[in-house]
């Protein structure tokens, strides 16, 4: 089924303009959705937010066309949540997923990525902790994803290894890695219009096949 809906979503810094260069770019016909993370990056805190799963409950509520979830790092647990959740009651809703140097939820202690956490807590400590607490092991539910999945990784970030790439290659079935050189962390921003072309050919040939 075509998209109507893009719907970005950001890492754990919660810059709702991270995706915005690489949205400008894919000339993919649909409306562009930029979510904030509330009590983040200056975004007023909501009370009924507290957890991921919170997060992922307001999201889901909201989509009511069918959506192509595009997320940055911890953003991509909230997308594989969101997408299992809407996916469950309405099939059609959730055409794709793009997920951006992300664990996804799955279970990455033996590559031993770089920890964010002491410095974001640091750095940010006034911003809402659910992410900084979250740790469910999404592993065998992401084994059930049966939409289009593009994965994109950059070989030089060392908080989302490739091997992490890799490792959703294996367990998402029919998902594409694409690795940009030189990419690290914030490769979608940076090497938007790499990332952009990516996605667009990725949308384009899953929903012409």
């Amino acid at each position: 089924m075509k998209p109507t809906k893009l719907i970005f979503l950001p890492g754990a810094a919660g810059n709702a303009s991270f995706w915005q260069p690489a949205s400008n770019l894919i000339k993919f016909e649909a409306k562009r959705v930029f979510i904030e993370w509330p009590g983040i990056a200056g975004v007023t805190p909501d009370p009924a937010i507290e957890t991921v799963d919170d997060l992922v409950m307001k999201l889901s509520k909201n989509i009511n066309e069918p959506s192509v979830l595009i997320a940055q790092s911890m953003g991509g647990m909230v997308a594989v949540k969101t997408a299992m959740q809407v996916l469950s009651t309405h099939p059609k809703l959730i055409t794709h997923l793009v997920l951006c140097v992300t664990s996804a939820g799955i279970n990455v202690s033996d590559i031993k990525p770089t920890d964010w956490r002491e410095g974001y807590i640091k750095t940010n400590p006034t911003f809402a902790k659910y992410f900084v607490e979250f740790d469910e092991d999404l592993t065998e539910q992401i084994q059930s994803l049966d939409i289009p999945v593009l994965l994109i990784w950059g070989d030089k970030d060392p908080i989302s290894p490739v091997t992490i790439g890799e490792r959703l290659n294996a367990l998402i079935k029919g998902s594409k890695l694409e690795i940009i050189l030189g990419g690290e962390h914030n490769l979608a921003n940076v090497f938007a219009s790499e990332v952009a072309i990516k996605i667009e050919t990725f949308l384009n040939k899953s929903t012409n096949s």
